[in-house]
């Protein structure tokens, strides 16, 4: 019997609901000092060791024996394979969200520039794709052909050389879903291990597995620390935190929809957060007994009474305004509208991964196949930081080429500034280039 989850009921109006909602969305696993010591303890062996370091972690922590390293790579016509088995529902499901996803990625491709002064001084932006990304895809208590496309495909449509994937395959199992994906998706080598271990071999490289430029897509807490930790030696997407769902209801969309939109982020795992805000409280009430009538009918029941019970909530608020107001503070991941005219809203939103506008428009449609892509900012970071896109795999270059005449009036100007900072050398380097009058 699956036990009904006692989901906090806060009260915007009330005098402590700034104290409570801090005390709600405090979420920072990678300060634990445990795990960042066993995780600097792993990215020094793998550092030190290679891929005598990374067998022994694959057997320790996924109980599979690799062997000997070259059985770390799985051979690319595994791939072909595992694409050619799939059925046709799977093959033709995953071709469609690739080709929507691909088709939005083409849209966020940035384009070298430039142009000229009348002195005939050019300036510009030069963009180029990074040469060698890493792409890690989880593979342990759930396995995710989506993560696969949505992190490889913006990276293929950057321009980038070559895409390693790294997935774990806990006692030796391999997901045919996430192997097919990664065919369809071009990436170009994977190899069979996991967590932090993974991070460090894609970030200093090992006998077998090159270094990468830079790594993206989530993990667990040990991934998360690990991408943390390698940050400057490789760039990273993001230090993902748990799946987070805020949804915006005026009262009005079927209690069992939002019901479901709630579960579908909470069966992430046990600390992920879905939150309910509404002005009507007589259906936050609706939508608590959705939660009583369908949760029992779900494989996951058990994750999602712990995820609602720790960390999710009903926020009652006296109006949309409000409503805005609270979500602007969350940042959430995800943000759904449901209401009646939700482009009236959507220019209110700062700080939003992803905004889902609509009673019709659930989360899960961004997850798999709508389009843009479900690398999102997490735990708050939607205040200063973007979803994963191609932007992500290009790198922006200032060009610079003087004229004559632009060395000469630049010089000058550089010259007062470098001597107004003692930097004399700098100063004469620009003079040198002035027109002796």
């Amino acid at each position: 019997m699956t036990v009904t989850p006692q989901i906090k009921r806060l009260d915007s109006t009330e005098t402590e609901f700034s104290t409570q909602l801090k005390a709600l969305l405090a979420w920072d696993q990678t300060e634990d000092q445990s795990i960042h010591d066993k995780v600097l303890h792993i990215i020094s062996s793998v550092r030190d060791h290679g891929n005598s370091a990374l067998l022994d972690y694959t057997q320790q922590f996924d109980h599979h024996d690799v062997g000997h390293s070259d059985n770390l790579e799985i051979p690319r016509d595994a791939l072909k394979a595992a694409w050619d088995t799939l059925p046709t529902d799977c093959s033709e499901a995953l071709s469609v969200a690739a080709q929507r996803i691909r088709e939005y990625a083409e849209h966020q491709k940035l384009q070298s520039w430039q142009y000229q002064e009348t002195d005939g001084t050019l300036l510009g932006q030069q963009i180029t794709a990074l040469n060698r990304v890493g792409i890690y895809v989880p593979g342990g208590k759930a396995a995710y052909p989506s993560s696969v496309l949505m992190n490889a495909i913006p990276a293929k449509v950057a321009g980038v050389n070559e895409i390693l994937m790294v997935t774990p395959t806990p006692s030796g199992h391999q997901n045919t879903m996430v192997l097919a994906a990664a065919y369809l998706a071009g990436v170009d080598r994977i190899f069979t291990i996991g967590g932090a271990q993974a991070v460090a071999a894609l970030a200093y490289g090992t006998e077998t597995i090159p270094a990468v430029d830079k790594i993206v897509g989530p993990g667990n807490i040990y991934v998360a620390t690990a991408k943390k930790l390698v940050f400057g030696q490789v760039g990273i997407d993001m230090i993902a935190g748990p799946s987070e769902i805020l949804i915006i209801c005026d009262g009005k969309s079927d209690p069992d929809w939002i019901a479901m939109d709630l579960f579908s982020q909470a069966e992430h795992d046990e600390n992920a957060q879905a939150i309910l805000i509404s002005p009507d409280e007589n259906f936050l009430t609706q939508v608590n007994q959705s939660i009583k009538n369908l949760l029992p009918t779900l494989e996951r029941a058990a994750i999602i009474r712990k995820s609602l019970d720790s960390r999710g909530a009903f926020i009652h608020v006296p109006d949309m305004t409000k409503a805005i107001e609270i979500a602007n503070i969350i940042a959430p991941e995800h943000l759904e509208l449901s209401v009646e005219k939700p482009e009236l809203l959507a220019p209110l939103i700062h700080n939003a991964g992803a905004i889902f506008m609509g009673r019709y428009t659930a989360e899960a449609l961004g997850d798999y196949c709508a389009g843009p892509n479900h690398v999102l900012p997490t735990s708050g970071t939607a205040k200063f930081s973007s979803p994963l896109g191609v932007y992500d795999f290009q790198k922006r270059t200032s060009l610079i080429n003087c004229s004559a005449s632009g060395a000469d009036s630049l010089g000058r100007i550089a010259s007062v500034l470098a001597r107004g900072e003692s930097l004399t050398a700098h100063a004469q380097s620009a003079e040198y280039r002035i027109v002796k009058k």
